[in-house]
């Protein structure tokens, strides 16, 4: 019964995802969402703007820094929290180890 019931809700979300795909804009099409206003603008001003001759530099350190800045943050926070468990768990082991010998 599970192996059907598994197999219905794969062909049910497999049929979405092509309905879906199949609802996708053609690509190099130019009235696609993502050739719009903004992306035309960060590629003509990018300079003048921020003085980065990069232009995906210039958008993630100018234009998107606050998000940027964001993620930064998410990472070292992840980061931290990895480094303090592992550290707890090493310092817990050094003390078992001490009192063993």
């Amino acid at each position: 019964m599970r192996v059907v019931v598994a197999a219905f809700i794969i062909i049910i979300l497999g049929s979405l995802l092509l309905l879906m795909a199949s609802e996708m804009p053609t690509f190099g099409d130019p009235d696609n969402p993502s050739n719009n206003q903004v992306s035309q603008r960060y590629s003509r001003d990018i300079i003048r703007d921020t003085n980065i001759p990069n232009v995906i530099t210039g958008i993630i350190t100018d234009y998107r820094a606050y998000d940027t800045l964001g993620e930064a943050t998410v990472l070292f926070a992840g980061i931290a929290a990895v480094l303090t468990v592992l550290g707890s768990h090493v310092n817990a082991g050094r003390k078992r180890g001490q009192d063993d010998g």
